[in-house]
């Protein structure tokens, strides 16, 4: 499988909840539904080759809706911006 191919396969889509849009506007952050195999690592290439940005952190958690992956973006690179582009407004 080609690399691109991958990587559109660990992110889903964003997980847009009331705290995951507190988290974006406050703590330049933004929650992402990603694939329950992939890796903090492949999660952070995967970010950061599809959006052209910078990540500073990454958290994951397991929950009813899947694997959920908090991306702390760098301060360059801003979260609304982002999220803007992954269909989050």
């Amino acid at each position: 499988m080609s690399a691109p191919a991958l990587r559109h396969r660990i992110i889903m889509h964003a997980y847009v909840t009331e705290k995951s849009m507190d988290e974006m506007e406050r703590q330049n952050k933004l929650e992402f539904v990603v694939d329950h195999r992939a890796t903090r690592a492949e999660i952070k290439r995967a970010v950061e080759s599809i959006y052209q940005c910078k990540v500073a952190k990454i958290t994951t958690k397991i929950v009813r809706a899947g694997k959920i992956a908090t991306v702390r973006f760098s301060k360059e690179s801003s979260a609304e911006d982002i999220g803007s582009r992954a269909g989050v407004f």
